[in-house]
């Protein structure tokens, strides 16, 4: 199975932005409500891109099952994410001016994705992920993030994605020169709250 590149969009058109967001959904999520984030988020100037992942996730298994399982759906996301970028790239935009967000299912994706393909972005935010695979192969990662900003928030602990895998992320991404900013939530539960809104706009979307 692959995944259409059925991508929502909102905000300004790609014509006439000067900023792109995608915001990548979680398992069992969709692109609309993605979108609907970015109310919270200063990004009024931005077009908006979320692809929908087909049957509303993106692969089967756990993030941290063997990769194997996972595909060949996994391959397929990576690939729509691949797409959307190249979309806002092919309309002119600047790769420093392309912002992602990505949560749960969609925040593991977002940042696999930004370290296999590590250069200079406007900026990321992941809640609540890592990155994918049983586990983390070093060799997969390739390139320089130029101190592009990256905010992962998360809970400690987190039924889906434990602290040890967002730990070793934090550091394969500080590795390609990414500027990490990690924030720990005790016990918070599988969702977003107001303080990672208010670091995202500050250090991400400012």
């Amino acid at each position: 199975m692959s995944h259409s590149n059925n991508i929502k969009t909102a905000g300004h058109s790609l014509e006439n932005a000067k900023k792109a967001l995608i915001m990548i959904h979680g398992r069992g999520g969709n692109a609309t409500d993605i979108l609907s984030m970015s109310a919270y988020l200063n990004v009024g100037d931005y077009a908006l891109l979320a692809p929908q992942a087909d049957n509303y996730t993106w692969y089967p298994n756990s993030f941290m099952a063997p990769e194997q399982s996972n595909e060949p759906w996994l391959s397929s996301a990576l690939e729509v994410i691949e797409n959307t970028l190249q979309l806002a790239l092919d309309k002119g935009l600047q790769a420093e001016n392309i912002y992602f967000f990505g949560f749960s299912q969609g925040a593991c994706l977002t940042l696999e994705f930004l370290a296999r393909n590590a250069r200079r972005y406007g900026g990321a935010v992941a809640i609540i992920g890592g990155l994918i695979g049983e586990q983390i192969d070093p060799g997969k990662y390739m390139g320089n993030f130029e101190q592009t900003p990256i905010f992962i928030g998360t809970s400690d602990p987190d039924f889906h994605v434990p602290l040890e895998r967002v730990n070793a992320s934090v550091n394969i991404l500080e590795g390609q020169h990414a500027d990490v900013k990690l924030a720990v939530y005790p016990n918070f539960g599988h969702s977003i709250n107001q303080e990672e809104i208010t670091i995202a706009n500050k250090f991400v979307f400012h």
